[in-house]
């Protein structure tokens, strides 16, 4: 990628948002399992780096900071979900259960890889997507979610042997 240092909002946003939108919307897909959620968390980190691009410490470095803003997006995006659904919860305890076919059409739905992605620990399903879907270095997801390389290896590994355990065939 061409560096960015000199160039003014409008141009260095365009540049990003050709080449890495999409990218950007498959990470948040495989963290919050909603594509027009993911939709809305990247075009806010792209509004939110275009307000703030004079103030970038290190222009080159944009990229970064989207994959950084994206995946805190969609963190939040899950923290939010997570308060929803307890008060949905206490109101489905306290009200209507939802039918049998309502739950069945439910569990259709998912995919079974996304199923097992799911059921890891929030810091291993993030290190996974980074690594195995955007295909960044141990540096780089390091870097993204302010944690050590070490941490990195910790998460990956564990997160893969949970995935394997999760998507093994009965024998």
């Amino acid at each position: 990628m061409t560096t960015l240092t000199g160039w003014d909002a409008d141009e260095a946003v365009g540049e990003l948002y050709g080449a890495h939108y999409r990218s950007l919307v498959r990470l948040s897909v495989l963290l919050v399992r909603d594509v027009g959620t993911a939709e809305e968390v990247v075009q806010d980190a792209f509004v939110a780096m275009h307000g703030r691009w004079g103030r970038l410490r290190d222009p080159d470095k944009a990229l970064a900071y989207l994959r950084q803003a994206v995946v805190n997006r969609s963190r939040s995006v899950l923290r939010h979900r997570g308060v929803v659904e307890r008060h949905e919860a206490r109101a489905t305890v306290a009200g209507a259960v939802p039918t049998a076919e309502e739950s069945v059409l439910h569990h259709e739905r998912r995919a079974r890889v996304l199923d097992a992605l799911r059921g890891l620990p929030t810091r291993q399903r993030e290190v996974l997507a980074l690594r195995y879907y955007l295909d960044l270095s141990e540096a780089d997801i390091a870097a993204t979610l302010g944690i050590s390389r070490g941490a990195v290896k910790s998460h990956a590994s564990r997160g893969a042997a949970a995935l394997r355990s999760l998507l093994e065939e009965p024998s």
